[in-house]
């Protein structure tokens, strides 16, 4: 369940105080860092379950403010090899503060387990929506593509590449607003430029998949690929074979079904371009005229302020 889901993890050194496990050097908003330890939660049903531990709705005893308490296993992330992709999620979602990006307020550990204290977002991943009704339409659509537009806008200018958008990994808040987490698969780099593989087969870019040097832009990538799955039901590149989806996304192979409307298959087009330097840019995708005519996005009062 994305980052309300066990997913990608790594270790942390170990305490010799058993009552209060180390904490990560991470600020609650306003308030001193402070060491927490499981204790200090009351812990309430699964939200989700995986590979490396699972996700619980938990209350702080304390204050009654409600999370998404992320329970990692050290042994099955030693045993992975994931360690640096646990390091890299507490060390960027940490530092993100934007209303449509999933909230790391703090995390620790004890000799077995590392916990992330996350933002709970009630209406769970985006793709558990998406199963339901198959597809959405593009009133919908165009909203959460503002809403994961906005947020990588974001996350760019904080020079962080997400690299595995995707509708798992998308969780939705209490008026249904995109919440981007598992930032395991993210990177933070000065350079803004990258050359490992990552992120999932259907949603990879050409120049990942060719082990090009990679930038920011292999996010526009993923985006444009999001828009048609919203609005299809299915990623434009799925087949029935690893191969034959590696050879239609290297040729940019996109089939739109003629029910499609023109102004999504315009931006969709722009955004799935071999070339990343002729990705059109997040700003303009705000911008797009479909967009603009089918825009419902409803901003948080905090922001309404600001602008």
């Amino acid at each position: 369940m994305s980052s309300n889901r066990a997913e990608p993890a790594g270790k942390q050194k170990r305490t010799r105080d058993r009552r209060k496990p180390a904490a990560g050097r991470v600020e609650l908003s306003g308030t001193p860092v402070r060491r927490f330890a499981v204790d200090d939660f009351e812990i309430g049903r699964p939200l989700g379950k995986g590979k490396f531990g699972n996700v619980y709705l938990a209350r702080l005893k304390e204050s009654h403010f409600i999370v998404a308490l992320k329970v990692l296993f050290k042994s099955q992330i030693e045993k992975e090899g994931l360690e640096p992709q646990l390091r890299r999620e507490i060390e960027i979602q940490a530092h993100l503060q934007h209303p449509n990006i999933l909230r790391l307020y703090n995390y620790f550990h004890d000799a077995r387990r590392v916990y992330l204290i996350l933002e709970y977002a009630p209406r769970g991943e985006l793709y558990k929506e998406l199963q339901k009704s198959h597809t959405l339409d593009e009133q919908r659509t165009v909203t959460i593509m503002e809403e994961v537009a906005d947020a990588l806008i974001y996350c760019h200018e904080k020079k962080v590449i997400h690299r595995d958008i995707k509708p798992e990994n998308l969780l939705l808040g209490l008026r249904g607003e995109v919440k981007i987490a598992d930032f395991g698969w993210s990177v933070h780099t000065p350079s803004l430029r990258r050359k490992t593989a990552c992120g999932t087969l259907d949603y990879l870019p050409p120049e990942i998949i060719e082990r090009r040097t990679y930038n920011e832009k292999v996010d526009l990538w993923s985006i444009g690929v999001l828009c048609y799955e919203l609005l299809v039901g299915s990623p434009p590149f799925e087949s029935p074979s690893h191969i034959e989806t590696y050879q239609r996304i290297l040729k940019v192979d996109v089939r739109f079904p003629p029910s499609l409307p023109l102004g999504a298959q315009d931006l969709i087009s722009r955004l799935l371009r071999y070339q990343p330097s002729e990705r059109l840019p997040l700003a303009q995708i705000l911008e797009h005229p479909w967009v603009r005519a089918h825009s419902q996005r409803v901003l948080p009062p905090s922001i309404q302020m600001a602008s």
